[in-house]
Formats: C-alpha cells, structure tokens, sequence
C-alpha cells in the first residue's frame, strides 16, 4: 500500500468516474484503474462497486476511505511541519471564501500575494458557511474566510475587519429620494435577497426584522448579488450590499447606494481555521496582506456600527 494508491481511490470517491479521476491524478486510466485494482488485491476487498454508474464506494469501501482521507491529512502535517520550520511560504494551500466576499475582496489582494510567493499554490473555492463548516472539520480546506463566527471551541478564528452593509436602491423606488435608510423603511415587497442559508441574507434579514418574508418572495430570492445590483441598476426593486463592494462602483452606481441610519449594520470578516493548523507563518502573512488591502477605517469597529 503506497500514499499515491490511497490518492488515486480518493480521486476516484470525489470523481465517482475513473476516467475524470485519472485526469485530476494527471495519469493515464489504465495506469489508476491498475494500482486501485492492485490495492484491492493487496487488501483483499473491493473498494468501488463498478456496476453502477456513477461508481460507487462498497461498505468496506467507505470505511477504508475514511482511514485513507486520516492518513493523507496527517502525511500533509509532516510537510507542514518542515515548511513551517524552514519559514517557507510554498506547497498547498487550500482556502474557502464565501461568495458575497469573494468577488470584492480577493482582487485586492490575490494577485499580488501569488506574485510575491510564486512557490505557494494556493487553491480557492466559494463555499457557503455550512460547506466551509464541513470541510474544515474533514480537512478538505486549509483555511477559510466567513463572516460569522463557526461553532465556538471547535475552529480557532481571527477578525480580519469589519464590514457595513448599504442599501442599493433603484431610481424608480420611493426610497430613493432618502439620504438615510431605516429598517422600518424597507419591506419585503420589492427587495431581492439570496437564498437562505448565505449569512448575508440572514444578518439583514435579522437586523430589518423581516423573518417573515413572504412566500411571494420566492422569485426574488434566485440568483447572485451581482444579478440583483444589476436588477436594481435598470430600474426595479431595491437589495443590499457589503462596503468592499461599493468601493469597486463607478459613479453612476455610487448614486443609487443609501447608508443606513445609525447604528448601521455591519458584518465581522473572520480567517478561521481548524485548531490543530500548524503554518502560522502563512496564515499570518495572509491575514497581514488582507488587513492591508482594506481600507483602515475597516479595521476597527466603529462608534455608529452595529455587528448583525
């Protein structure tokens, strides 16, 4: 049993399909389906039932799966172990950023990060907070950044910076004219909000006090922010978004956002990751380079902010 034959049957688990499992190993089919078959020999198990499509893991299988995925998450640590040791800034790494943080804030400093450490390969995927939740606690994720805080005891977090939420609001609405928003300004009638389950969604909904949302809303909920700001932006309805977005608008959008009334609402940005992650020196020079990509404002929580 080798460390690349338990690699090849958990691309196969991920891909349940040998051929996209051989390609993501960068090997030739026959080449994997020869070392899984010869692990199998070796165990005297079959590991995946071939006789479904998708392929499927046996009873056995799974269990195995399991051990293998244990003993490949601590094979990374000893790598770890030596790369935090010699303070290099290279290997895997893997991260989640929500989706309605992602598009505003890695441009401002993933780019240059890479360029500054071309030996790290760092590897990002948006997940909501449940998923990241998920793949932390099964190794799947390095690191991830929320805006929430996860189960208290199980993950260790650092605050990154703190983000106020505005109103984006179309020309055609009555709340247009308002320099200031209030919650009991806004109804759920004309507002496009993400489905449940995104944190966004669920901190404004908590802070305007309209857990209720009516049924009717059902429609309004389906898409991304960018398709609602856009939505917004040629002439219905109103939605909200976060502080680092707005700072990408040009000036026509600039003109439709609306600051809330005092206290705003605003979300924690968090860097979390499982307590037994050992590369501080990656995590720090991560959390320094977003600290700095923020305006300083940003930093701190203001007098006039509320966390929601």
């Amino acid at each position: 049993m080798t460390i690349q034959q338990l690699e090849y049957i958990l691309a196969v688990e991920q891909f349940r399909h040998f051929a996209k499992a051989a390609e993501y190993c960068s090997i030739t089919q026959p080449t994997l389906s020869a070392m899984i078959q010869k692990l199998e020999e070796e165990l005297g198990v079959k590991l995946f039932d071939r006789s479904v499509q998708p392929i499927s893991p046996t009873f056995i299988g799974q269990k195995i799966l399991r051990q293998a995925r244990l003993v490949l998450t601590q094979v990374s640590h000893v790598k770890e172990i030596i790369a935090e040791e010699q303070e290099q800034l290279s290997g895997i790494f893997r991260l989640a950023v929500l989706p309605t943080i992602a598009p505003y804030l890695l441009p401002r400093f993933f780019p240059e990060l890479i360029e500054e450490h071309s030996n790290l390969d760092m590897r990002v995927t948006e997940m909501k907070t449940l998923d990241i939740r998920q793949a932390l606690l099964t190794d799947e994720i390095d690191a991830a950044i929320i805006a929430s805080a996860p189960e208290e005891g199980l993950f260790h977090e650092e605050t990154l910076f703190y983000e106020e939420f505005y109103a984006y609001i179309s020309r055609k609405e009555v709340l247009f004219k308002h320099e200031l928003i209030r919650t009991s300004d806004i109804t759920g009638e004309r507002l496009w909000l993400l489905d449940e389950g995104h944190c966004f969604r669920d901190q404004l909904v908590r802070f305007c006090q309209m857990e209720a949302v009516k049924l009717s809303q059902m429609a309004y909920k389906l898409g991304s922010m960018e398709t609602f700001m856009h939505m917004v932006e040629s002439g219905k309805g109103i939605t909200f978004v976060p502080n680092l977005a707005v700072l990408q608008f040009n000036d026509e959008q600039k003109e439709l956002v609306r600051p809330f009334a005092i206290p705003r609402p605003t979300r924690r940005i968090v860097l979390v990751t499982n307590k037994n992650f050992i590369r501080h020196k990656l995590l720090n020079t991560l959390k320094e380079k977003i600290r700095a990509s923020v305006p300083p404002e940003m930093l701190q929580l203001q007098v006039t902010q509320v966390l929601v």
